[in-house]
């Protein structure tokens, strides 16, 4: 039973994780915004999501994506991955992917301001919701403890 109290909690949390780290990665893009051949990236939340819970292998990638994988050309450079936390939820070189420039500019550069911003404001605001979602399980689960 413990395990079913735990289990949207843990979830919730991984994605609220996931949605930090997708954070970081639109406001890197956001910075780059002038730096000549800088690529934007991005992370397939959903690949990503599923890798964190277990929901399918690690080896399956993700079909029909526009997006090329982040990798590395030799084995001194740093990962693409940005680490992991105490929870597992990891984002790994199949999750952050170099986005497909709709509009190329004359420097190389991908990132399309307006695309990051809405991307920005988006995630913040399923940040906000799984935040939500978890306070309020912890308080139902805490006032059924309680029987209030």
């Amino acid at each position: 039973m413990n395990t079913r109290l735990t289990d949207s909690i843990d979830f919730h949390g991984k994605a609220l994780l996931l949605r930090a780290e997708r954070q970081k990665v639109i406001a890197s893009n956001i910075a780059n915004a002038d730096t000549p051949r800088y690529a934007a990236r991005d992370i397939d939340f959903k690949s990503a999501l599923a890798d964190a819970t277990g929901s399918r292998p690690a080896t399956e990638s993700a079909a029909g994506s526009r997006a090329l994988i982040a990798s590395t050309s030799h084995a001194g450079h740093l990962g693409a991955a940005s680490g992991a936390d105490a929870s597992g939820a990891r984002i790994d070189s199949t999750a952050l992917k170099y986005r497909v420039t709709e509009q190329p500019s004359l420097d190389g550069n991908s990132v399309d301001l307006d695309r990051e911003r809405a991307n920005f404001a988006d995630n913040a605001m399923r940040f906000e919701a799984a935040l939500r979602f978890i306070n309020g399980s912890v308080r139902t689960t805490l006032s059924a403890i309680r029987g209030e």
